[in-house]
């Protein structure tokens, strides 16, 4: 007899609640932590509608991320106070960093999982549901996804992270990463060629970030040699239609044949993402650096000059202990020197449990910010003056989205532009344009940071 109720019903399926907070390489986890999830059945849910399970992959790198995941994790343990969240999961870097501090000082969170965690989480979830509470933080993490994982990618379709390797070992004297996220492990090339063609075989891919630690030394544990431009040749061959775009580079770590191979490719983009930190001999060596000024001058002079129409996006962190009047002037100088087409300037934090923490000389919290808002000062004026010699210029532009406030206008970028930390551009359209897209734009105006311009015929799937 047929019937409008099933005659067994099935389980309740428990609803997760994520939130991925810090950098690319923890939405990496993330996706890989959701796609564990979703292999094991679990409904996930990006919006806070009452879920029976909510989970938080934090951020520790600096005060300033700390701060942001403690707040996430208390408005989540209110909200479980209130019923409106069942259990609440802290996974993550500062849960690798703080977990026995979390656990004690924060009575909601039901389990503390580190970043060795991710992949494992499904196994946890029907012990944190009955009620047992978890602490899993292993001291020196091993866990580095591969292509078996399954991922569920939290950017649009279009654009995708790709991890090449995890942790660290270039000892940074103000980093906790190597603490928190172990050791340098490379993944094999074999497995990263697999994943990008999975997902190009989706048919919508047209950006690979390729991102990591220190990609640069991509390789060198597990082939014992630099082995990132043996990989680029390989992922761009499958991305030849598209951009492969690099991140996360370090001055210290860069090769001859890597240059070569990305002024030889072109669907590598002419983009580096390559932080300098400073640029006075001294503070270079007290961060550990691993590169001198006359190093990073000549490298930035070479790279120019070998790989034309390069963008070069570089950070710097003002205060570092005993940075003086005099160094900071000297920064400034080197900055309007180089100009740097996109920057990202950090106040130094102090970590503890880094060298640097012990150092004599720190700057007052004061100095510190009046320096960081000189040098974006600075970089303001350097960023228009840099995208003025585009006006005027036809640009290949990726549609990233649609400005529903104004019909016509979209939101793309240059090959110039990383996802989420640099300009845009925007976009007059007669045609319909999807996201995804790449369409040749000509330049008609710009602004500090972005370009605004008009669509020509010939957009490209």
């Amino acid at each position: 007899m047929d019937s409008a109720f099933p005659l067994n019903p099935p389980a309740y399926i428990p609803e997760i609640f994520v939130i991925s907070l810090g950098c690319p390489r923890n939405l990496v986890d993330s996706e890989v932590m959701i796609g564990a999830l979703v292999k094991k059945g679990f409904r996930i849910s990006y919006e806070l509608k009452n879920p029976d399970i909510a989970i938080v992959n934090t951020c520790a790198f600096i005060k300033d991320a700390r701060a942001e995941s403690i707040d996430i994790i208390t408005q989540l343990a209110a909200l479980k106070k209130d019923k409106k969240v069942k259990k609440l999961i802290v996974i993550g870097c500062l849960a690798a960093r703080y977990a026995g501090q979390l656990r004690d000082e924060i009575e909601e969170i039901d389990a503390v999982l580190g970043v060795d965690e991710f992949a494992k989480i499904p196994a946890y979830i029907d012990r944190i549901l009955k009620g047992k509470s978890l602490v899993r933080a292993p001291k020196k993490p091993k866990f580095l996804y591969d292509h078996t994982h399954k991922r569920i990618l939290m950017t649009p379709v279009h654009s995708a992270y790709i991890k090449i390797q995890d942790g660290c070992r270039n000892f940074c004297s103000y980093c906790v990463i190597p603490a928190i996220r172990g050791a340098f492990r490379s993944r094999v090339i074999g497995s990263v060629l697999k994943e990008v063609t999975y997902l190009k075989s989706g048919g919508r891919l047209k950006e690979i970030n390729i991102i990591g630690q220190d990609t640069t030394l991509y390789g060198i544990d597990r082939y014992g040699r630099y082995e990132l431009p043996k990989l680029l040749r390989k992922v761009s061959s499958v991305m030849k239609d598209g951009w492969v775009r690099l991140l996360y580079t370090h001055p210290a770590h860069y090769t001859d044949e890597l240059i070569k191979t990305i002024r030889e490719e072109r669907s590598i983009c002419r983009y580096l993402d390559m932080p300098i930190q400073h640029i006075n001999e001294k503070i270079l060596k007290k961060m550990n650096r691993h590169i001198s000024k006359k190093g990073i001058i000549s490298l930035i002079e070479k790279l120019r000059e070998r790989i034309p129409g390069l963008a070069l996006r570089t950070s710097i962190i003002v205060g570092f202990p005993q940075e003086t009047d005099k160094d900071f002037s000297e920064l400034l100088s080197f900055m309007r020197e180089a100009r740097f087409e996109r920057l990202g300037v950090f106040i130094y934090s102090r970590e503890e449990g880094t060298k640097a923490f012990n150092f004599k000389g720190q700057v007052p919290e004061k100095i510190k910010k009046e320096r960081f808002k000189e040098l974006m000062k600075l970089q303001r004026e350097i960023a228009y003056e840099n995208n003025k010699r585009f006006l005027g210029k036809r640009m290949r532009v990726l549609v990233d989205d649609e400005d529903k406030s104004s019909p016509g206008h979209y939101i793309g970028r240059t090959e110039y532009d990383a996802p989420e930390v640099d300009g845009n551009v925007f976009v007059k359209s007669g045609l319909k344009l999807k996201k995804g897209d790449f369409v040749n734009v000509k330049i008609d105006g710009t602004l500090e940071y972005d370009l605004m311009g008009t669509a020509l015929t010939g957009v490209r799937a």
